[in-house]
């Protein structure tokens, strides 16, 4: 029976592309897509959302869920490239993301709360943006985090650096005070931190192979995302491979068995001037923390790249 799929995003080219392939994964039945404002603003992203669907045409379209709030800062560094060069103007590259207004508009808390309670501990929960809408959620109804099947979380950094600061990965640092709240909450949690999902990396032969046919609809999503993508990490950052974290956010759920995982009991900095959006695991042996989280260590990155092409071989 596939999953029962909800994707929480802020897209941005990686969590357009795990949508896209969340849509054509017959392992997952996507029924709901919810915007959250972070790399993009709430509104930015829920136009992107749309403009994803809306070209890929998929059979049975999600319901989708309207973001609000600005992008969430970013701590300017010496010599980094805007990100709109990166991304593209609307965070998507190249692809068209029409500017009209959406009618019928659902706020993404509220989605999210509707959908739990017509699907009580059946929904998996994916989320690659900051988590204000699942601290929203859990305001609107006390029991979001008893009633959600599982949550995964794209967020937090470990054991390596993070991204946006030298302590905090993006997700977080966006909104810790609603991480924190994740993080204690009944929820039956999974993080996938950074220093594992960017293991998952993609270089222009890699893309070349996966690529096939640039005329059906996936393959101009690609050239228009993926490869756009590509092609700004050369031009602005030298690099030639771009990480793919959101894919390997959404194969934790469609290919957990690619993945090695611990159970932790991790905890947001909320406070320090260098710290805050930190995210802590304790390992010490006495531990009084209680172990609340399971986490993903590492991924098979080979089985992961299959798992996408042959997603995308048959398109």
């Amino acid at each position: 029976m596939a999953v029962k799929l909800v994707i929480d995003a802020d897209p941005g080219i990686g969590d357009a592309l795990a949508v896209a392939l969340a849509l054509c994964d017959p392992e997952l039945e996507v029924i709901g897509l919810t915007a959250v404002a972070g790399r993009v603003s709430g509104d930015q992203a829920t136009r992107n959302l749309h403009a994803v669907v809306a070209l890929l045409d998929p059979p049975h379209w999600p319901r989708i869920g309207c973001g609000e709030g600005p992008a969430a800062f970013w701590p300017p560094e010496p010599g980094s490239p805007e990100p709109a060069l990166l991304h593209g103007q609307n965070g998507l590259g190249d692809l068209d993301v029409p500017a009209t207004g959406l009618h019928q508009k659902h706020d993404s808390a509220k989605l999210l709360v509707e959908l739990v309670r017509a699907n009580p501990n059946e929904i998996t929960l994916l989320t690659l943006g900051p988590l204000t809408n699942l601290e929203r959620a859990a305001e609107l109804w006390s029991d979001f985090w008893s009633q959600v099947g599982s949550v995964i979380s794209l967020a937090g950094a470990l054991l390596g650096p993070g991204d946006v600061t030298a302590t905090a990965e993006f997700n977080i640092f966006a909104d810790p005070e609603a991480a924190r709240i994740f993080m204690g909450s009944a929820a039956t949690k999974t993080l996938l931190p950074l220093e594992t999902a960017r293991a998952v990396q993609l270089t222009f032969e890699q893309y070349d192979r996966l690529n096939g046919d640039p005329y059906t609809r996936m393959g101009q999503f690609l050239e228009r995302t993926l490869h756009f993508a590509l092609r700004s990490h050369r031009q602005h950052l030298g690099k030639e491979l771009l990480w793919l974290p959101e894919v390997a956010a959404l194969a934790a759920v469609s290919q957990s068995r690619l993945f090695e995982r611990e159970t932790m009991a991790v905890d947001v900095e909320l406070q320090g001037q260098l710290t805050r959006g930190m995210t802590i695991a304790d390992r010490r042996s006495a531990s009084q923390w209680k172990r609340n989280t399971e986490v993903l260590t590492r991924v098979e990155v080979r089985g992961v790249l299959d798992w996408l092409q042959r997603l995308l071989g048959c398109r």
